[in-house]
C-alpha cells in the first residue's frame, strides 16, 4: 500500500517558487517513500513568429554563399 504523501508548507512555497513567471514548460515532482526528493522545471521559451520569414531569408542567403564541393 502507498505511503501518504508529506507535504508541508515548506515544498508548497518551494512549488509556488518555481512555478513563478513559468510561461511555457513543465514541472516535474519526483517522490520516494511518500516524500518529495527532487523537483525538475523545464523552460520552453516560445518566440514570435514575424521573425520567421526574415530568419528563412537570412538561412536561405547563407546556404547560397557558401562555396559548392567538387567530387
Amino acid at each position: 500500500m502507498a505511503k501518504p504523501l508529506e507535504l508541508d508548507e515548506i515544498w508548497i512555497e518551494r512549488i509556488r517558487q518555481i512555478l513563478e513567471g513559468l510561461e511555457y514548460g513543465s514541472v516535474q515532482i519526483v517522490v520516494h517513500d511518500g516524500k518529495i526528493t527532487q523537483i525538475d522545471k523545464t523552460e520552453r521559451k516560445r518566440f514570435e513568429t514575424t521573425a520567421a520569414p526574415q530568419a528563412q531569408a537570412t538561412l536561405q542567403a547563407v546556404k547560397s554563399s557558401k562555396p559548392k564541393s567538387r567530387a
